[in-house]
């Protein structure tokens, strides 16, 4: 193989022609994945996503707002807004 930058190029582009074509062949592959399922079938998982989210927020403890001081970074930023006012 010979070391001149045109031949380097000419690799470099051929690589991303590759590239280019196996992401969109997988794009094909994923989109007749996704065309396969009947309506019943993404409406029932829509449904199971929906209820495992839901289940997880409820499991989460919730927080306190007016618990939480401000971070000093909100601190400076407060003071700094009020000093351009005047």
């Amino acid at each position: 193989m010979s070391s001149q930058p045109s031949h380097l190029w000419k690799l470099v582009g051929l690589a991303g022609v590759v590239g280019l074509a196996a992401t969109g062949a997988l794009a094909v592959r994923a989109e007749r994945k996704r065309r396969a399922y009947t309506p019943d079938e993404v409406r029932a998982q829509l449904h199971a996503r929906y209820a495992q989210a839901t289940a997880d927020a409820d499991a989460r403890p919730t927080l306190e707002l007016a618990a939480v001081k401000p971070s000093l970074r909100q601190r400076i930023r407060r003071l700094a807004d009020r000093v351009r006012r005047r």
